[in-house]
């Protein structure tokens, strides 16, 4: 083994356990002081991202996640001396969830359309009763799922406080989030605007179309996870593969001890990145993208 390369490990895991300490020293003096701000000065675009960066390093997820990397990362390097291997496994494991998870926030969205599904139907066998828009919405509110029962409380306070309705139907869009939401609000936005007297007919059409979809997601989520299955399988040959060469390789991986050898393991991580980074992008829910103009400062 080169002795120049020997003293590297050393002094990047005791660089690497420094940089940890002082971040962990700065977020603490942050969280205990907090940051005074001027709820008259807007934030500007760099105060808001620091915000969102400072909330999620402040997570408990992210925070796990970052011990994982680290630990990982100077387990490697104290036993391979490998310093591209280590910083590799603990960019894998930091990402692992952004890379090859998606799953519950996939199924969340399949939960928020099937209850906005049966929310529909609810609401169209109401109008078909001769009750209004105005009547039939908080009709239907108590009964309706629970994942969107909030929303529609809160939208059936609007409508008892004398919001027009269709900007209670905007505000609403905005909280689910969903296009095919925008699809049913849309409908309704145009009846209040225009009092058609076929609401029910095209309440019904819509409800059958988001039946469809609703199937159409289930089968779609069913690829991606085993598709997700498929790349995790994969990951897992690879890295039993890795430490079995590490073991028994002898004189094969010798050359990685060098500078050279170094490199050459860098190209070849960052050729497993690239693949691995393309199949998150196979695996990933593409969200439509909305229709129905937002609410000044609603979340998007």
């Amino acid at each position: 083994m080169n002795p120049a390369l020997a003293l590297q490990p050393g002094v990047l895991l005791a660089a690497v356990v420094g940089a940890g300490l002082a971040a962990g020293v700065v977020l603490l003096v942050l969280g205990i002081r907090g940051t005074a701000s001027d709820p008259a000065r807007p934030p500007s675009v760099a105060a808001a991202r620091w915000a969102r960066w400072r909330r999620a390093v402040a997570s408990p997820a992210v925070s796990g996640r970052v011990a994982g990397a680290v630990l990982v990362g100077g387990l490697i390097l104290v036993v391979t001396r490998w310093p591209v291997a280590a910083v590799g496994l603990a960019g894998l494991v930091f990402w692992w969830p952004r890379m090859f998870g998606g799953t519950r926030a996939e199924q969340e969205q399949i939960r928020r359309l099937e209850a906005l599904v049966t929310w529909t139907e609810a609401l169209r066998d109401t109008v078909a009763a001769h009750a209004s828009l105005e009547h039939a919405i908080p009709a239907t509110t108590h009964s309706a799922p629970p994942l969107i029962r909030s929303a529609l409380v809160r939208l059936s306070g609007r409508i008892r406080a004398r919001t027009p309705l269709d900007d209670a139907l905007l505000a609403l869009a905005a909280e689910l989030d969903d296009a095919s939401a925008d699809l049913v609000i849309a409908a309704l936005i145009l009846n209040v605007r225009r009092r058609g007297d076929r609401l029910g007919d095209v309440l019904s059409g819509l409800a059958t179309t988001a039946r469809e979809e609703l199937d159409l997601r289930r089968r779609i989520s069913a690829g991606r996870a085993g598709l997700r299955r498929g790349v995790q399988i994969v990951i897992a040959l690879t890295l039993a593969f890795a430490v079995f060469l590490f073991v028994f390789g002898g004189t094969y991986v010798r050359p990685y001890d060098t500078p050279a050898g170094q490199i050459a393991l860098a190209v070849a991580v960052g050729l497993f990145a690239v693949g691995f980074t393309w199949m998150r992008h196979l695996s990933a829910a593409h969200r439509p993208p909305a229709f129905l103009r937002r609410p000044q400062g609603s979340p998007r």
